[in-house]
């Protein structure tokens, strides 16, 4: 099923857009360390660490198995600490929202090579086994099964990456989870002008000579040119033409952007996560997914541009998929509109209760 919105209502969205801050319950962190981790690339690590925060507790049916548990996975670079802001969180997590953290268990991993998971700037640097979206996903999988106690998923849903990842689990797991949904992504390999931004992120540190292959000293200049691609990847032109309405104006905010940009991050660590995409292609597997999907996508999305129409032809093979692309609108942020739920979850509310079991019905 496939679903353009024409519009989006002003009075939901303003209700949506202007509720009060919710008081978000503390989440709990923990890592859980998987032994000799085995990588498709051949390579081990004898120790992979995987960091993961929580919300809520934990809820099974007679047989054990869990009801509750909600899995929701972070885009490149990213953390599962971002989806404890007012705007993600606030919309979702409070008291009597979708994802109630009083009823619902929430999972919000780092996945490899991000956040505080392992990764290259670890120590090992350029020596890092070469994970691809597979293994994380597989590693994943074992966080849950084997460290937190969840043989079941009510919900996977994922942001940019995370939303790769959600069409992996779908595909790896397809009787692990009762719903999925992926945002800001598209089920097939990684081509055409997204390819072309993955590759000048990976060749601005690479061709650098500043990387030293991987053992610089301080953080090398390419990693500045590999974030001015990052930074047309996730651009929003309606906004930026708004904010910047000035050639002073447009400098001034691309040099802030800049900055806030590299703030921290790693050239190999950077390059590692682009990286990671080289062979992520569900598409030849599309019709072994069993659960519900939902996939959602802005028109003003530079790294999954709509006039693709790839997740309209593509959405045809899963038995219960369906796609939803948000139109421009003052409210859209371009690719980050994954992370505004004020845009999309009442989408979320229809593909809850579509994939309610006869039990929670």
């Amino acid at each position: 099923m496939i679903k353009r919105i024409s519009c989006i209502s002003l009075v939901v969205l303003f209700a949506c857009l202007s509720a009060r801050a919710q008081q978000l319950p503390t989440p709990t962190e923990g890592n859980f360390i998987i032994r000799d981790f085995r990588f498709e690339s051949g390579e081990t690590l004898p120790e992979l660490r995987l960091h993961y925060r929580t919300l809520g507790k934990l809820e099974r049916d007679a047989s054990g198995k869990v009801t509750n548990a909600v899995w929701i996975g972070h885009g490149t670079g990213g953390t599962g600490r971002q989806f404890l802001s007012q705007q993600f969180a606030g919309q979702l997590f409070g008291a009597g929202q979708l994802l109630d953290a009083a009823k619902y268990f929430i999972i919000l991993p780092d996945g490899i090579g991000h956040g505080q998971s392992s990764k290259p700037s670890d120590g090992l640097r350029a020596k890092f086994p070469k994970y691809n979206y597979n293994d994380m996903v597989t590693a994943q999988h074992r966080l849950l099964t084997e460290h937190l106690g969840v043989n079941h998923l009510r919900l996977v849903m994922g942001t940019s990456m995370g939303g790769m990842h959600t069409w992996v689990w779908g595909e790896k797991y397809p009787d692990f989870m009762d719903a999925l949904m992926p945002l800001a992504s598209l089920p097939v390999q990684i081509a055409g002008r997204n390819r072309y931004f993955r590759r000048m992120v990976i060749d601005s540190i690479t061709k650098d000579p500043e990387w030293m292959g991987g053992d610089y000293k301080q953080q090398p200049r390419g990693l500045i040119a590999a974030n001015y691609t990052l930074l047309m990847m996730s651009s929003i032109p309606l906004q930026m033409q708004k904010q910047a309405p000035t050639r002073e104006d447009a400098d001034r905010m691309f040099d802030n952007a800049v900055e806030n940009a590299v703030r921290g991050k790693d050239a190999n660590d950077m390059l590692y996560q682009f990286a990671a995409s080289r062979d992520y292609n569900p598409q030849p597997l599309l019709e072994t997914i069993k659960a519900p999907l939902l996939a959602i996508n802005s028109a003003d999305d530079q790294v999954n541009p709509p006039e693709l129409a790839i997740a309209e032809r593509e959405i045809r093979r899963v038995k219960r998929g369906r796609f939803i692309l948000i139109p421009i609108s003052d409210q859209t942020r371009g690719h980050g509109t994954h992370s505004l739920p004020a845009l999309w979850k009442q989408y979320l509310a229809e593909l809850l209760d579509a994939s309610k079991s006869p039990v929670q019905r």
